[in-house]
């Protein structure tokens, strides 16, 4: 799988600093994303969905620096069983079809991550991700993007940029071009203090 052309990518990123909404594909289905730091972008995100803000959000990164504020009162087992997780995820690259299931993990939130991405939620819910697409739109963007399956509320998540075009038409401007790893897999959810496998 390859990773977005250029100019793909700078129509992207001028999309999320403008306060859009984008699709694009992921590990398992086809998400959207905006500045989780906008909360404009994220109130468009959550009408084009029908998305209640009290489920909270989540968050994806290319890499463990993208989310280093969230670090900073972490334990040293703590961050021992993120760094192993994305050890794992890094030297399987999630390549198509690979047996290798990404991670999001529940991290404490400690205030720095905005009540529109949280939730009814005390921690944020952040994925490192390998998909090239995602990699590559957080390395080009320099930070963490929105990751939310591309859906209206009830619908069965899109596996294909047909499917999100026809859930969303023209309310998103940008699709970027790529494909899914394994259709249809959801990531595994773990919190990061507990241990505890949530799904």
């Amino acid at each position: 799988m390859t990773s977005p052309g250029r100019w793909q990518l700078t129509k992207a990123l001028s999309a999320l600093d403008n306060g859009e909404v984008i699709a694009y594909p992921t590990e398992g289905v086809w998400g959207l994303g905006c500045d989780p730091f906008n909360a404009d972008a994220v109130n468009r995100l959550l009408a084009i969905k029908n998305r209640s803000m009290d489920k909270g959000l989540i968050l994806v990164a290319a890499n463990l620096d993208q989310i280093s504020p969230l670090l900073h009162s972490l334990s040293d087992e703590q961050r021992s069983r993120l760094n192993q997780s994305v050890s794992e995820n890094s030297s399987s690259r999630l390549s198509l079809h690979s047996a290798s299931r990404p991670t999001t993990w529940l991290i404490p939130s400690y205030d720095l991550i905005p009540s529109w991405i949280t939730g009814a939620h005390s921690t944020v819910a952040v994925r490192i991700s390998k998909h090239p697409t995602v990699a590559a739109l957080c390395q080009a963007y320099g930070g963490m993007i929105v990751s939310t399956s591309a859906n209206p509320s009830k619908q069965r998540p899109a596996l294909t940029q047909l499917t999100a075009r026809h859930y969303f038409s023209k309310q998103i401007n940008v699709y970027l071009s790529g494909k899914v790893n394994c259709a249809g897999e959801a990531s595994e959810i773990r919190d990061l203090v507990t241990g505890d496998v949530l799904r």
